[in-house]
């Protein structure tokens, strides 16, 4: 059986993002003020909050799809969670959008090409070399980051929890 665009993306991105709603639930159950992680939470000074980890995740999986269909890829222009809320409401609307996803959707932009901008950098791909070399690395490294970042405040999560469903053989 041959594995489709959808399966390598929209199929692993799905599957990915329900971790992260998975781990964002144990950190409100575990943690007295989830709030503040959205701010302060990372895992170096000089490193990005989990605010921006989440608007990540959202970015370069929902957005990159969308991008298959526009040809245009830019940073996120998105606000970042203020709350722990926020950023649950945030992954569980991602998680809509993508269920909404088709095969089929994607089986039809597959042919085109999508331009990353951003100042003073343009680069060219096609639909699969931008899903795969640059959008799926991007939204794998914000997931796990994610995960890092509240493993390293002391949220007692495990691999299990970062890889979300596992499409176990149908028998």
């Amino acid at each position: 059986m041959a594995v489709s665009l959808y399966d390598a993306t929209v199929a692993l991105y799905i599957r990915q993002t329900t971790g992260v709603q998975g781990i964002l639930a144990k950190a409100k159950e575990h943690f007295e003020n989830p709030d503040e992680l959205m701010m302060t939470a990372r895992l170096i000074d000089d490193m990005a909050p989990l605010a921006f980890q989440l608007a990540s995740v959202h970015h370069h999986s929902i957005n990159a799809v969308k991008a298959c269909s526009s040809g245009l890829f830019t940073p996120p222009n998105i606000p970042l969670p203020e709350t722990f809320a926020d950023g649950e409401k945030l992954i569980a609307d991602t998680l809509t959008e993508l269920k909404a996803v088709t095969a089929e959707d994607m089986e039809a932009v597959q042919a085109n090409d999508v331009a990353f901008k951003m100042t003073g950098l343009e680069l060219d791909f096609t639909v699969p070399g931008f899903l795969l070399s640059f959008s799926m690395p991007n939204f794998q490294f914000h997931a796990t980051t994610t995960y890092d970042v509240l493993r390293a405040k002391g949220l007692p999560l495990a691999k299990r929890d970062f890889m979300g469903g596992l499409d176990l053989k149908k028998s």
